[in-house]
């Protein structure tokens, strides 16, 4: 049973990786919107409540603020998802298969407003807001900018490693805080991983294996769309 946050990292840990929104679409959701409503369920986790301790929306920032073992990001189904480090290699061996953003781009496998937005992101950890501001990004190029930002994402390129205050011109803070990103590989470095080379057809069978052991019933479809990306 999960009570809090610390039970929450406990078990993903052991699980290796989960869907972050509540919606185990087809696959596994460590805490999903259901089972915190039900009276049976002895526990205080209730989502959007606005504790930290208990709220599962809240731990999606907590794991990258107070963890170096947890990585969270839209990574699944063009949505959020949690993964270990443990796990992580695996999941970037299969999405990388051993390419560089370069050769990804060379070959037409990324698009040009990704390209735009992973030369800001590759210079230093950015706030989305700042990402907009330093690329010239306008309202009109919001559809555009918000599919390439999950594009790099799921290609494992850049991820979430924060948030930041936005600033005014005067340095004084306002508003909502900024969720910041990073390169894939500089989230791991600065928590002392470097990422592994490994072979991507047996990555791709560990996943799976995994995937069957927390949910038999995961179709296959569902499995190959869940890993690949």
């Amino acid at each position: 049973m999960i009570h809090n946050f610390e039970d929450f990292c406990r078990e993903l840990l052991s699980c290796g990786f989960s869907m972050g929104g509540g919606n185990a679409k087809g696959i596994f959701a460590l805490i999903d919107y259901g089972w915190t409503k039900q009276d049976m369920l002895d526990t205080p986790v209730k989502w959007h409540c606005g504790d930290p301790e208990v709220d599962p929306w809240e731990w999606r920032m907590r794991v990258l603020e107070e963890r170096r073992d947890i990585a969270y990001s839209k990574v699944f189904f063009k949505t959020s998802g949690f993964i270990t480090k443990d796990w992580y290699s695996y999941f970037y061996a299969v999405r990388r298969n051993g390419e560089s953003f370069e050769e990804a781009y060379a070959r037409g496998g990324i698009s040009h407003m990704a390209k735009r937005i992973y030369e800001i992101v590759s210079a230093g950890e950015v706030a989305l807001h700042e990402i907009k501001a330093l690329g010239g990004f306008g309202k009109e190029d919001k559809a555009q900018f918000d599919k390439a930002m999950v594009e790099l994402q799921m290609r494992m390129f850049i991820t979430m490693s924060g948030r930041q205050q936005k600033k005014n011109k005067y340095g004084m803070e306002y508003g909502w805080n900024s969720t910041a990103f990073t390169t894939v590989e500089r989230f791991w470095k600065e928590r002392g991983f470097d990422i592994p080379e490994l072979d991507a057809d047996e990555s791709y069978g560990k996943i799976q294996e995994q995937i069957l052991l927390l949910n038999p019933m995961a179709e296959e479809k569902t499995i190959r769309k869940f890993i690949r990306g």
